[in-house]
């Protein structure tokens, strides 16, 4: 064998392995399972989302409330299947408490109470805590203020709460965002948040 009939099958043989790398590369089958992120383009109604770069993937129980741009964790087997465990937190937020911001008046009562804050939980609540300072005419309604959009929930909930000593009233949490209380009489003097947690969907 000459040396160009070596040459030629030598370049045969690397172009044969990369083909053979860039097809492994492509392919469950021989890639074995494996994850990654995405960001979600739109939400299926049975169960399933797409990512921005064409993935539908196979939603877990645990991600309850899908939304087109959340940054996923999605993982695919070796048959192909697609998984997508749930949104990543933002590292500043992960697992902590983020304050909410007042309108209308209502003010941060102080020390000895906690700021008004909230929670995303796993399970798909809200919680909420803090006690706000209500301004100086507060009859019902009030409102306390605006949600983030991350917390709105799809239907309303309402549970009792105090707002001055001995008075007690309702807190509602609004499908349009708005957290009011109301259902007390006289003036409020404050409201109190701590116990809320609220289904989103």
């Amino acid at each position: 064998m000459s040396s160009s009939d070596i040459a030629v099958h030598a370049d045969l043989a690397d172009a044969l392995q990369q083909q053979a790398v860039q097809a492994g590369a492509t392919s469950p089958a021989v890639r074995g399972a494996d994850w990654r992120l995405a960001v979600v383009a739109t939400i299926g109604t049975d169960g399933t989302v797409t990512t921005t770069d064409g993935i539908i993937a196979r939603r877990m129980a645990t991600y309850l409330t899908p939304a087109a741009g959340d940054t996923v964790v999605v993982s695919i087997s070796s048959s192909g299947n697609w998984l997508a465990h749930g949104r990543t937190a933002a590292s500043s937020t992960a697992g902590t408490w983020q304050p909410l911001t007042l309108s209308g008046g209502w003010t941060v009562y102080g020390t000895p109470y906690w700021t008004p804050s909230y929670r995303i939980n796993g399970d798909g609540t809200v919680s909420l805590s803090g006690l706000a300072k209500a301004p100086a005419s507060a009859l019902q309604p009030q409102t306390l203020c605006t949600l983030p959009t991350a917390i709105v929930p799809t239907s309303k909930s309402r549970f009792p709460t105090e707002v001055a000593s001995a008075i007690h009233g309702v807190l509602d949490v609004n499908a349009t965002g708005s957290l009011q209380v109301q259902d007390y009489s006289g003036n409020a003097t404050w409201a109190a948040l701590d116990g809320v947690r609220y289904r989103l969907i």
